[in-house]
């Protein structure tokens, strides 16, 4: 056997061994798909929550006035200050008034005496008039005026009680129990003398009233919504109410709705609300703006979403979902499927609920909605998907976030 073609052929299977294992090292080598975590839509109920931005107004608002002309003599009241009902607040000089009411007494006292001598005649004449002694015109003319004296003392005890009244006016007091504010007119100013004039202002506090609006188009989404069963609204009376500060911070208090208005505003095109809530250390002060956060019932079966979850672009609200992908082999250029790949998916969303959007369109029950790992995961590329890790609960007063994966 001749030795060369033997080392030949043995010399062109090394080379081909060589090749082949060259071409193995050189073929790319596809990365593992991305590990996201997933939790599982499941649609439930939420309250129906308008947020809308409210005015404070005092329960009671109390203008305390002159009611009677005079010389503002003291202020009584430290101004800022709670006073009670019937407290005295300011002090109109009296002596006038005095001298007023000291008249009318006299002018009552002659009606009186007036009185006593017309009866006198009138019982004197109706004694004789049974023996001819004076006419049945005398007994009349008596008569007459025994009733002109008595309607005489009638006027004058009523010009006395006016007189009193209004002497009792000069002691200003407070018609509320409230917070007085600041006082207008100063002492020694002529007051009430041609109308009644302003001195402060008394406003009850420790309970408020918050006005806010709800546009007609709200209101009527709301309507669709209830007739088609997705929603269910609460009566007026109902409805309950909770106070965002400024800060962002939780007031503390639950209100209740106590009136809405039957008609709509045309300049504005909104619909007048208004609720009541206890202000017990008077954080909230009359023309102060809140948020308002008024639970007017409940939306039925819809998705609670971790906000972190919804992205948004130029034209909707999204999420991304572990699903069926479609894409391009980039070789043949045919539609390939993908199994398990990560898959936009739009979605409507209503509000913020705690650290949830409130998700009402664009989701079905048993979505893989992915939470965690967003920024690997790719439209229509590859996922590998895993339950999400627990996070913590959302604030107190909000809905529980949705289900993890696997997990009901």
């Amino acid at each position: 056997m001749n030795p060369l073609p033997l080392r030949s052929s043995l010399l062109a299977l090394g080379l081909a061994a060589a090749l082949a294992a060259c071409h193995k090292q050189e073929a790319p080598q596809q990365p593992p798909p991305p590990e996201v975590g997933v939790i599982t839509a499941q649609p439930q109920d939420t309250p129906l929550v308008q947020d809308q931005v409210g005015r404070v107004s005092a329960f009671r608002t109390a203008d305390v006035r002159a009611r009677v002309p005079g010389i503002l003599l003291h202020r009584l009241y430290e101004e800022g200050t709670d006073v009670k009902a019937g407290q005295k607040l300011f002090q109109i000089d009296p002596q006038p008034l005095k001298a007023e009411l000291d008249s009318q007494l006299a002018v009552l006292a002659s009606a009186r005496a007036t009185a006593v001598n017309s009866k006198a005649q009138a019982d004197r004449a109706r004694g004789l008039i049974g023996k001819n002694y004076v006419s049945r015109q005398d007994l009349d003319t008596a008569e007459a005026n025994e009733r002109t004296a008595l309607a005489s003392v009638k006027q004058a005890e009523a010009n006395v009680q006016s007189a009193r009244i209004n002497l009792g006016f000069t002691d200003v007091v407070s018609p509320i129990d409230g917070r007085a504010g600041q006082q207008q007119v100063t002492e020694g100013a002529l007051v009430g003398q041609s109308d009644t004039t302003l001195l402060t202002q008394v406003d009850e506090i420790d309970k408020v009233y918050v006005n806010f609006s709800v546009s007609v188009a709200d209101l009527d989404a709301m309507r669709r919504a209830a007739a088609n069963g997705a929603a269910t609204l609460s009566p007026t009376d109902k409805a309950t109410v909770r106070i965002q500060l400024p800060d962002g911070s939780d007031f503390g208090e639950q209100g209740v709705l106590d009136f809405s208005s039957a008609t709509v505003n045309p300049q504005t095109g909104t619909v007048n609300l208004r609720a009541q809530l206890a202000n017990p250390d008077l954080r909230l002060l009359p023309g102060q703006f809140v948020t308002v956060k008024a639970t007017l019932g409940d939306l039925h079966n819809v998705f609670l979403v971790p906000q972190a979850a919804v992205l948004r672009d130029a034209n909707d609200a999204y999420v991304m979902v572990v699903g069926e992908g479609h894409t391009k082999d980039p070789q043949s250029g045919k539609d390939i499927t993908v199994p398990s790949a990560a898959v936009r998916r739009p979605v409507k969303t209503d509000r913020l609920s705690g650290s949830n959007w409130v998700v009402t369109g664009g989701l079905k029950p048993g979505d893989q909605i992915i939470v965690q790992g967003l920024p690997k995961a790719r439209d229509n590329a590859p996922v590998k998907a895993s339950p999400a890790q627990a996070t913590p609960a959302p604030a107190e007063g909000g809905p529980a976030a949705a289900a993890p994966a696997g997990k009901q």
